[in-house]
C-alpha cells in the first residue's frame, strides 16, 4: 500500500517562539497554506516551563513569563488559518523538500514549497563533558530539573551544586532558594560567566549564592544517590590543578552546560553547516545552501532572548513565503562575512547586497568601551560603539545596503576595535 504525498506551501517545524513567529510572519505576507508541525502535544515549546518574568521586554514593551509570552503567539493562529500539527515528529528531509511525518504512528509524506526549520536546542550532559566519578541518581540537566519543578510539580533535591553558569542554570538556583532547597554554588570553568549579568543579579546576587569562576567538577560521587561532588580550580588550559581540589557534600548536581542546536534533519537534507555555531550556514533571507530551506530561532545559532528569536524567525517566515510565490531565484552575488579579531561568530555568513539586513555576532571575551567594526578591505562600512561587550550577549548590528554598495568589495571583516 502506497503512502499518499500531501502538499503544502510553507511547512515550519517546530511550534516553539521561532516556529510561531515564523509561521505567522509566512501567514501574514500572503500564504494561505502554512502548516506547523510541533512534536508535543501543546505549542510553546521551552516556553512553557519558563515561568519566570523577562519575556517580552523588547517585542511587547512589557514583561511576560514564558507561558504568557508564548500565548500571544498561539492565540493568533486561528484566525490565520494556519494548520497545526501537535503530536507528530518529522523523521526525515530531503533535499527536495520532502518530509516523512510520524503523528501517533500514521506516516505520511509532505511535498513542501518552502520548509522553516525552526527545531530549537537540546541541553549538553554529563556525558557530552565526560564528567569522572560514578553514576548515581540525582545529576540533572538545568532544563530537565526545570522541567520536574515547573510542569511536573516534582521536586529533584535539597541540597543542590550547579556546574556552569548558563541562563537556565542561573534561574534554577533562583528557583531551588525558592522551592527550599539550599544551592551550595554555582561553578564556572570560565574566568567569566556565561550567563546574562542581569541573571547574575536578580539570581545570586540577590539570594547570596556564590559563583565560582576557572572551576569546575571533577568527580561525581554516590552510591544509589548523589552524595557529593569534587571541584577544583583550572588553569588557563583549562585542566584542574590537582593541590586545588575540595569536596562539597550535596545531593543534586544541575549542569547548565551549553545548548546544542537540533540539526539532525538539516543535516539529513544535505545543508552546509557551521562548525562554530553549530547550525546551518545562512544568507541575508535565512535561506540555507538547499533552496527552498531556511533557519531560524536556535536551531540556527543559541540566542539569549527569546525576543530576537521572534524577530529572526519573522524575517524567516516572511522570506519562505516569498519563495513559494515568487519563485524567486538566489542571487548571484554574494558578498561573504567573516569573523576578525575578537569575534566568534557572525550571521549571516553571506548576503546578496539587494537589501538591508541585521548582523548577529558575539564576542570572544567581555570587554568595556569597544567598538565592533564591519570592514570591506580597507573601507568601513559600519562602526558601532558598545559600553559593554559580553560573550553570552548577543550583539545585532544593523547594515544597509547603500554602505555596502558604496563600500563594494566581495567580503566583510567583522572585528572589535
Amino acid at each position: 500500500m502506497s503512502i499518499k504525498t500531501i502538499h503544502r506551501d510553507v511547512v515550519v517545524i517546530g511550534g516553539g517562539p521561532a516556529g510561531l513567529a515564523a509561521a505567522i510572519a509566512a501567514s501574514e505576507a500572503g500564504c494561505k497554506d502554512v502548516l506547523l508541525i510541533e512534536r508535543d502535544r501543546i505549542l510553546g515549546g521551552i516556553l512553557n516551563q519558563c515561568i519566570h518574568d523577562g519575556f517580552g521586554l523588547h517585542e511587547f514593551k512589557e514583561a511576560l513569563s514564558g507561558p504568557e509570552y508564548a500565548a500571544r503567539f498561539i492565540n493568533r493562529l486561528p484566525g490565520l488559518g494556519i494548520e497545526v500539527m501537535t503530536g507528530t515528529i518529522v523523521l526525515s528531509l530531503s533535499p527536495e523538500r520532502i518530509l516523512e511525518v510520524s503523528t501517533r504512528g500514521a506516516i505520511q509524506y509532505i511535498q513542501a514549497g518552502a520548509v522553516v526549520l525552526a527545531m530549537g536546542c537540546r541541553e549538553r550532559t554529563r556525558g557530552a563533558i565526560s564528567i569522572p566519578g560514578q553514576r548515581p541518581s540525582g545529576v540533572y540537566t538545568a532544563g530537565a530539573a526545570q522541567n520536574f519543578i515547573n510542569m511536573e510539580n516534582i521536586m529533584v533535591g535539597k541540597n543542590v551544586c550547579i556546574l556552569g553558569s548558563g541562563d537556565i542554570g542561573l534561574i534554577m538556583a533562583r528557583r531551588m532558594t525558592l522551592e527550599g532547597a539550599h544551592v551550595e554554588a554555582v561553578f564556572e570553568i570560565l574566568p567569566y560567566s556565561s550567563g546574562l549579568p542581569r541573571n547574575i543579579q536578580q539570581c545570586l546576587n540577590d539570594y547570596n549564592i556564590p559563583l565560582f569562576l576557572n572551576t569546575t567538577v571533577t568527580e561525581i560521587r554516590g552510591n544509589g544517590r548523589l552524595e557529593g561532588v569534587k571541584v577544583a580550580q583550572v588553569g588557563k588550559d583549562r585542566a584542574p590543578i590537582p593541590e586545588t581540589e575540595r569536596y562539597i557534600p550535596c545531593d543534586t548536581l544541575l549542569l547548565s552546560v551549553g545548548l546544542i542546536p537540533e540539526n539532525e534533519l538539516t543535516r539529513d537534507a544535505g545543508v552546509a553547516m557551521d562548525p562554530i555555531t553549530g547550525g546551518a550556514l545562512v544568507d541575508d533571507t535565512f535561506m540555507t545552501s538547499v533552496p527552498g530551506i531556511f533557519s531560524c530561532g536556535n536551531v540556527l545559532h543559541v540566542h539569549d532572548l527569546a525576543d530576537w528569536v521572534s524577530v529572526e524567525a519573522r524575517d524567516a517566515g516572511r522570506f519562505a513565503a516569498a519563495y513559494v510565490h515568487e519563485k524567486r531565484e538566489a542571487s548571484r552575488q554574494r558578498i561573504t562575512i567573516k569573523e576578525g579579531d575578537g569575534v566568534r561568530y557572525v550571521l549571516p555568513q553571506s548576503v546578496s547586497g539587494e537589501r538591508d539586513f541585521i548582523l548577529s555576532l558575539r564576542v570572544t571575551a567581555p570587554w568595556r568601551n569597544r567598538a565592533v567594526v564591519v570592514r570591506s578591505g580597507d573601507k568601513k562600512v559600519r562602526r558601532k560603539k558598545i559600553v559593554r561587550l559580553h560573550p553570552a550577549e548577543m550583539i545585532r548590528i544593523n547594515i544597509g545596503k547603500d554602505a555596502l554598495a558604496a563600500a563594494g568589495g566581495s567580503s566583510l571583516e567583522v572585528s572589535v576595535e
